[in-house]
């Protein structure tokens, strides 16, 4: 748990302008709507620093508006040794991210990384794409991925945290 009591929330791709903020936005709308703010702290991060600072990308946000989720406030970061400790869920896109986080988390709190869509219902997948250097429909692919284990990783909150159904 976080120092607030929260449980302490943070996505992690590699530039933290496409997936991770995607999926800060989409899971910060679900808690809201939950409302169970107060209960979940929520946060992104990128494993490399190419992009800090920025918003995330247009297309990502373009996308994301049409489905109702905000992502304008959110800025790039990169993943500090102290997410590992503040954060009760550091959740990678994929495996390469996943293997970056490995390799510099303290071994205590090693169970806290995991992949992001181990939490999905029915995919056949995996590993959130990159959609960066995709087209349009690749940005639609990733929020209908991260939409499905948004849902997943709230329902495992609740059923693990937060009691409640």
């Amino acid at each position: 748990m976080t120092e607030a009591g929260n449980i302490g929330v943070l996505f992690v791709c590699m530039g933290n302008i496409c997936r991770s903020p995607t999926a800060e936005g989409v899971f910060r709308k679900l808690v809201e709507m939950e409302r169970l703010f107060g209960a979940i702290s929520i946060g992104s991060a990128g494993t490399h620093d190419y992009h800090i600072g920025e918003a995330p990308d247009e297309r990502a946000q373009l996308h994301a508006r049409k489905r109702g989720y905000d992502l304008s406030a959110i800025r790039a970061r990169q993943i500090r040794k102290t997410d590992f400790t503040e954060f009760d869920y550091v959740l990678a896109m994929d495996r390469t991210n996943l293997l970056a986080m490995q390799r510099s988390c303290p071994e205590r709190h090693l169970e806290r990384v995991q992949l992001f869509l181990s939490f999905a219902d029915g995919l056949n997948a995996e590993e959130v794409p990159d959609p960066y250097y995709g087209g349009e429909k690749g940005f639609e692919t990733v929020l209908d991925m991260v939409e499905n284990a948004a849902a997943g990783l709230l329902r495992h909150l609740r059923s693990t945290h937060l009691n409640s159904a």
